[in-house]
């Protein structure tokens, strides 16, 4: 079997649907069906169970994959060590955020370092309007993610870190001076959008009050800096993770506990089919270390 009916079958394998399978790896449908046929005829089974409505794996295409993703796994980590060897340079972690508090990882970088010495991490920013696009692009290989991520192409690691939401304001706002507030509150707001997609936005902002009320979406944004000026002008409200107040200490904002909200969650995540052995060491150690508590 060729690496690339392999790649072929592992990337169908997840899609479960042969267009978005030839998208993903630039062929056309016609070669991924070809190359499924050629190795069933190979194997001398079907692996996939197909209808005009659904593609599914078989059991013998099930164990197919539990069996290969390990190995292709460790053959694209072979060929990325020995392309950094050919090239002389120094083994390098892209990490992706989107909040602003490294300070917080500290504990996880420190214990990186160790289990991997030599390997440099370097961080990069990702706006919160297309969150999953770097690492799709290959800009950043893990990224650090609120939950939930329900993307069929990106695997959800280690929880590192959890933390209060609250509800961020102009200083002059009317709940600026409240000890906390609800979630009920929100349905008399304005409340900042941009983040995307929904399902992921609703994990921070949700669309309705616990009443069942809508929240408007006013003012769209794709950074936290774009949101400073409807702030502080009192156009806009939005729910904002606690760490904003100890490390973006912005005049003229306040942060206002929100009661009944759930806390928000921060996890690992990185493509599905790019993981490295440097990735998984990552994960390795932010698992090993537990969630961190937030800097002092």
């Amino acid at each position: 079997m060729e690496l690339r009916d392999i790649e072929i079958f592992l990337t169908l394998a997840e899609e479960l649907h042969f267009g978005r399978t030839a998208e993903r790896l630039h062929v056309s449908a016609a070669r991924v069906s070809q190359a499924i046929k050629k190795q069933e005829r190979q194997i001398g089974a079907a692996l996939f169970e197909r209808t005009s409505r659904r593609v599914a794996l078989t059991p013998i295409g099930r164990r197919l994959a539990e069996d290969l993703r390990p190995a292709y796994r460790e053959l694209h980590s072979g060929f990325a060590r020995a392309v950094a060897a050919a090239r002389a340079r120094p083994e390098t972690l892209r990490l992706g955020t989107i909040g602003h508090n490294l300070v917080d990882y500290q504990p996880i970088l420190d214990a990186f370092a160790v289990r991997r010495p030599g390997c440099e991490v370097r961080y990069r920013h990702v706006d919160f309007s297309d969150p999953f696009g770097p690492l799709r692009r290959g800009a950043v290989d893990v990224q650090i993610t609120w939950l939930p991520v329900e993307e069929p192409d990106l695997t959800v690691g280690p929880i590192i870190l959890t933390e209060p939401i609250v509800l961020l304001c102009g200083a002059g706002h009317r709940l600026a001076s409240r000890e906390a507030i609800e979630l009920e509150e929100l349905g008399d707001e304005v409340v900042m959008g941009g983040a995307e997609p929904g399902y992921w936005r609703a994990g921070l902002v949700p669309t309705h009050t616990p009443s069942g009320r809508l929240i408007e979406i006013g003012p769209i944004v794709t950074n936290y800096l774009d949101m400073i000026p409807f702030l502080i002008s009192g156009e806009a409200v939005s729910p904002s993770f606690a760490h904003g107040e100890r490390v973006l200490q912005v005049p003229g904002l306040a942060y206002v506990p929100i009661r009944d909200s759930p806390p928000g969650r921060w996890a690992l995540v990185w493509r599905t089919a790019g993981v490295t052995e440097t990735i998984l060491d990552f994960a390795r150690t932010a698992r090993e270390l537990g969630p961190v508590a937030p800097a002092s």
